[in-house]
This record gives structure tokens, C-alpha cells and sequence, in this order.
């Protein structure tokens, strides 16, 4: 099994950006543009490099290889994107990987591209990229190219090597747990071994709701690998295990004018096999709450009101202060009831948000995070 921190301090120390390797600074999905260079580069890894593993490190800075982490992204749903929009996709898996000297909310993002052995291409157009396009890597570019002849494979003992070099033994995992046990201490830590192999910790604030119990500020790890399957600050979960799986049931709280209901958003379930390997599966659960769409109309017109008046610095009555408090969601809420116009408000008001406070940018991209997995189910 690879130790993926291990993988990532691996292909930053040892190569330039090539034909299997990639490194950002941070990727964006939430636009067109974003969405087109990210597919763009998957394509032309999986073509560079169709007999093995390609990679894109993210959370790095170009110029020196620093470490500075990306927010956790929770995107199970990216292989869907991957197959939306390319033929031949490959199979792609999005990691977010701890490290110990970033903040708590911060991460370094992997993504493992593993092509089946042909030609991938965009399927449709997107941004500026032409359905039908095939992408290789120029050295550290992806660029568009004629595919003529087959790709030789130059890359298979060298990142063979690389993942045998980051591979996991006993006193990663150990270092590993004791890690985040002293690190999460004050958050009820725990961990469990599973299948005399697999060790998975978690930690949250505990409380206990009708008989049933939740937990918030939840960290999960798989220290195996030093993947974190789950981080949110905001967000309550449930949390269940038996001899062979561990599951988490999202849960989102919504509404209007302080009347909010929690609803599930996704169960995710980690089964361990006898094997030495693990699937992880995730269902979406998420049922949009349905208003009256005069109510709709009401407030959708309320936060177009308050949207404007944020973009010119005005100042707000307590009434709107409490209104903009509530702008992302009740436009996400707007949106799952067929305002189309409603995404496009959230995306506008997205860099108005963020200049006005931290609290309120979090609001916005829980909001998309919840809108992406909805969409990409």
C-alpha cells in the first residue's frame, strides 16, 4: 500500500514536471475555464503515459516546490465529470492528503490518472477546446497534437520506482497514529483497525440529538495511506463501523428565516476486504427542500437586492445583515427549485463574498461543494 505523503515528497524531489507528473498551485472546477484545463490535463497524461499511474500534485507552488495546501475537496463525483466530457476517460481518483505543518483545514490535493490504454479526447466542446481534441504532454505543457503514431512507453520503470520508494510499513503507520491521536486530542480522537491491516482514525465534537448521536468538526484519516477521507468544520455527521466497514452519513442544514431542518447529503461506506484492499463507495441521499414559488420569487428578489447593494459598499440594516448571512444558501436553495439564473447570482456575488468576511466566503463554497455534488450525481 502507498504511503501517498510519501509519494507526493517523492515526485516533488525528484522530478521536473514531465510526461507523468504534474504540479498546481490550485485547480478551479467550478468554472468553465477551470473545468477545460483540468480536463485538458487529464487527457494528455492519460495519452502521455497509458501503461502506468500519472500524477497532479496540487497545492504547490511552481517556482520552489513549496508546500502551501488547498481547501479540502470533498469531489467524489470527479470521475463523473472525467467521463462527461472525455472518450476513452481514464480512471481518475482525487485525494486529499494531511501534511503536518499545514493548517488543519488545509491539505495537498493527488490525483491519480490511470488510462486504459488508448486514446482519450475531449468528447465536447468546452471553454475554448474543440470536441474532438487530443491533448499529450510537451514537457511540462499539455498541448494539443495529431495522433499518428503510438506512444512509447518510457515511463514504467521510473514510476515504478517512485511508488516502490513510497511504499507503507509499520513505522509510518504508527508515527502516523500517534500523529493524529496528540493532534486531535481535544476532539474526542479514536482510531480502529480493521482486517488486521487497515487503521482508520476519526475525531469530532459529540453531541446527541433524540437518542442519536453526531458529530461535528470531524477529521477522518486512513493512516495507511495518509489520505483524509473526510474534514469539515462546519458540517454534522454520523458515524457507524463494524468488523469490516466504516460509514458516514453528511448531513446539511438549510432553510429559511431561521427555520432550518438538517438534511442527509451522502453516505459514504469503506469496506475492507481480506485482501488487503478497500472500496470505497458513496451514495447521494441529498432531497432538495420544495417552497411555494411565490415564497421563491420573494426572496430571490431580496438577495438580487442585497447582492447589489454588497457590490457597491453600502451599509446594511440588521434585517439584510442577516439576509446576506443567509445569501449562498437561500440562492443554492432557489437553484434546486429551478431558479436556472440562481447559480449565476452565487458565482457573481463569489470574490464580493470573500472581501466581505471569511465566515461568509465558507458559506459560499460549502454551497457550491453541495451544488457539485448534486449536479455531478
Amino acid at each position: 500500500m502507498i504511503n501517498k505523503r510519501l509519494l507526493i515528497k517523492h515526485l516533488l524531489a525528484h522530478n521536473d514536471e514531465n510526461s507523468f507528473y504534474d504540479k498546481k498551485r490550485k485547480i478551479d472546477i467550478s468554472h468553465k475555464e477551470g473545468k477545460a484545463k483540468f480536463l485538458k490535463h487529464v487527457c494528455a497524461l492519460s495519452n502521455s503515459n497509458p501503461k502506468n499511474n500519472s500524477y497532479i500534485v496540487i497545492g504547490v507552488e511552481d517556482e520552489d516546490n513549496n508546500i502551501v495546501g488547498v481547501d479540502f475537496f470533498d469531489d467524489s463525483k470527479i470521475q463523473n465529470l472525467i467521463n462527461a466530457y472525455l472518450t476513452n476517460p481514464p480512471i481518475v481518483q482525487y485525494e486529499n492528503i494531511p501534511f503536518p505543518h499545514l493548517p488543519d483545514d488545509k491539505v495537498v490535493g493527488l490525483v491519480t490518472i490511470r488510462a486504459i490504454d488508448k486514446i482519450t479526447s475531449l468528447r465536447k466542446n468546452i471553454w475554448k477546446y474543440y470536441g474532438g481534441s487530443v491533448f499529450f504532454r510537451d514537457g511540462s505543457m499539455s498541448m494539443p497534437k495529431v495522433f499518428d503514431v503510438a506512444i512509447k512507453d518510457t515511463n514504467s520503470k521510473i514510476v515504478e520506482a517512485i511508488e516502490n520508494n513510497a511504499q507503507n510499513n509499520i513505522e509510518h503507520t504508527l508515527n502516523g497514529v500517534f500523529e493524529f491521536m496528540n493532534t486531535r486530542k481535544d476532539y474526542n480522537a479514536q482510531y480502529k483497525v480493521f482486517k488486521e491491516y487497515f487503521v482508520v482514525c476519526w475525531a469530532g465534537q459529540k453531541k446527541i440529538v433524540k437518542d442519536e448521536v453526531f458529530f461535528s468538526r470531524v477529521d477522518i484519516e486512513l493512516i495507511n495511506e495518509q489520505v483524509r477521507l473526510f474534514f469539515s468544520a462546519l458540517d454534522e455527521v454520523s458515524i457507524s463501523f463494524d468488523a469490516d466497514s466504516f460509514k458516514i452519513i453528511e448531513y446539511v442544514n438549510l432553510g429559511f428565516q431561521n427555520q432550518n431542518k438538517y438534511y442527509q447529503l451522502e453516505e459514504t461506506n469503506i469496506r475492507f476486504e481480506n485482501n488487503a484492499n478497500y472500496n470505497i463507495e458513496t451514495k447521494l441521499l441529498f432531497e432538495p427542500p420544495q417552497y411555494d414559488k411565490k415564497v421563491l420569487h420573494h426572496i430571490y428578489n431580496t438577495n438580487n437586492a442585497i447582492l447589489e447593494k454588497l457590490k457597491k459598499g453600502l451599509s446594511f440594516t440588521k434585517a439584510e445583515e442577516l439576509d446576506l448571512k443567509n445569501l449562498p444558501v437561500t440562492y443554492l436553495i432557489c437553484y434546486l427549485n429551478l431558479f436556472h439564473d440562481a447559480i449565476d447570482k452565487l458565482n457573481e456575488a463569489k470574490p464580493y463574498l470573500k472581501k466581505h468576511s471569511e465566515s461568509l466566503y465558507q458559506s459560499y463554497k460549502e454551497s457550491l461543494r453541495i451544488l457539485r455534488k448534486v449536479k455531478y450525481s
